[in-house]
């Protein structure tokens, strides 16, 4: 069974978010901007949306980049994946960060990122003296290949 989200739009400009294809895993979101927005390179900016969701319990959406952005224009979601919280009613919005070489602008009703809506389980977290040992053990940064 599908979990329903519920839209509710903020700006009049906003678009509802969109699968593109029937395997599509996430669902296309737009800028609700009155105007063109000039993202200069290594500059960050927050982009609204117009709506707000009501998750269910029990989700999470992942907000996350759009490959065509990333690879034609080295676009892509700052904090990726951004989580939104069920529990969260404000206004979605967008960090993008330009990582090419040159501008990018930003047009009013652009698809900037996608969505997916995930499922959440919250664990107990227990003081303990001690944890179970591993054959890795405490090797991090690169333990596993190429070090740092």
């Amino acid at each position: 069974m599908k979990p329903i989200i519920r839209v509710k739009r903020l700006n009049p400009k906003a678009t509802i978010p969109q699968y593109q294809s029937l395997g599509a895993s996430g669902a296309d979101v737009t800028a609700a901007i009155d105007a063109p927005v000039v993202l200069e390179p290594k500059s960050r900016v927050l982009i609204p949306t117009g709506f707000a969701l009501e998750i269910p319990t029990g989700f999470e959406i992942q907000v996350r980049p759009r490959s065509g952005l990333a690879v034609k224009s080295g676009i892509t979601v700052l904090n990726s994946p951004g989580t939104i919280d069920h529990d969260y009613r404000g206004e979605i919005k967008v960090v993008l960060i330009n990582l090419g070489e040159t501008a990018f602008t930003i047009m009013p009703n652009d698809r900037i990122a996608q969505i997916v809506i995930m499922p959440v389980l919250q664990a107990e977290f227990d003081w303990v003296e001690n944890i179970s040992e591993t054959s890795r053990g405490t090797g991090g940064f690169g333990s596993t290949g190429i070090q740092v």
